[in-house]
């Protein structure tokens, strides 16, 4: 039976109704927003331009950053101009776009996430191999593996979620087009449908958290056979990915590891998911860091050397 789609466009409820409401939400997450851009396009920057930052971690660890970037960058201008406007509303092309980025991003950063556990296993226990297993093809293989599983995981969601009927109800209470919402504005029975969703998306998630908890748990298990000094670094190394880790996967277990369903609490898990997340992780990555504090330093020191030179050029002898 072909789909019937009588909705042109679709209401957006956001987080609040109240003016004063969306006045500080606006200003909050300006300054969120802000905060992740800087922050992201820093340690992209630092890394491209530090050669003594040229291990796998960091190689990784940039592409991080452009994921949380634009991932940012889809759902944020959006979100913040809504604030500004009493009715929100968003053309049904563009929601399903914003379904198909959101996803897209997302899926890459989850396999993103399981080849840095996997790089911090190779470096803590076959550090003597590590250059040879993890070469810069093996690097750029993995990434391309994580854009490909990415785009795969949203075209399914995409499709699935694109030939459902909407014939009259348009109205999401949130601030952005996901898969539940719109699963429960169909016009159809959407039980198995959402049991894929499900399946597609918050199993994967699931199952992916406790495969990270398990490799990290091995890898810190390993390091008591590390001297001191080793140890305390890769202790480090390993908190911040876990904690990134736990940003990330416990919002998304949350959101999709359940049939289709809505609760209130969505909506601050959606911005944990989409804001906070993205906006730590620069901070997480660099906060016990050395090598990246380091290399911030002397990017900071080159750049305002070139700007002296610029506003003060030395003398020429006549």
């Amino acid at each position: 039976m072909g789909s019937k789609n009588n909705v042109t466009e679709f209401v957006l409820l956001g987080l609040t109704q109240s003016p004063e409401g969306r006045k500080v939400l606006f200003v909050a997450f300006l300054l969120i927003y802000i905060v992740t851009m800087v922050g992201n396009l820093l340690i992209m920057v630092t890394i491209m331009a530090s050669p003594s930052l040229g291990s796998p971690m960091y190689f990784f660890l940039a592409y991080l950053s452009l994921l949380d970037t634009v991932y940012s960058t889809a759902i944020a201008p959006k979100m913040m101009v809504d604030l500004l406007h009493v009715k929100k509303t968003i053309s049904f092309q563009a929601c399903m776009t914003q379904v198909f980025i959101d996803h897209f991003f997302a899926g890459a950063e989850v396999i993103l996430l399981v080849v840095m556990a996997y790089d911090r296993y190779v470096a803590i226990c076959k550090p003597l191999h590590y250059l040879i297993i993890m070469n810069r093809q093996v690097c750029v293989l993995m990434l391309l593996v994580a854009w490909t599983g990415g785009f795969l995981h949203s075209l399914v969601q995409f499709l699935v979620i694109y030939q459902l009927p909407f014939c009259g109800p348009n109205v999401i209470d949130n601030f952005l087009c996901d898969v539940y919402p719109l699963l429960k504005l169909a016009c159809t029975n959407t039980y198995l449908t959402g049991l894929s969703m499900m399946a597609n998306g918050g199993a994967i998630c699931t199952v992916t958290f406790f495969i990270l908890l398990v490799s990290y748990g091995v890898i810190l298990y390993s390091l008591k056979t590390h001297g001191l000094e080793g140890k305390h670094k890769a202790f480090y190394t390993c908190a911040s990915h876990i904690t990134v880790v736990i940003l990330f996967f416990v919002p998304c277990i949350f959101l999709y590891a359940r049939p289709s369903s809505n609760f209130p609490i969505d909506k601050s898990m959606t911005v944990v998911l989409t804001f906070i997340t993205p906006m730590l992780n620069p901070l997480i990555y660099t906060l016990r860091n050395a090598e990246m504090k380091n290399a911030m330093r002397k990017l900071w020191s080159n750049c305002v050397a070139i700007v002296r030179r610029g506003l003060y050029p030395p003398c020429r002898a006549r």
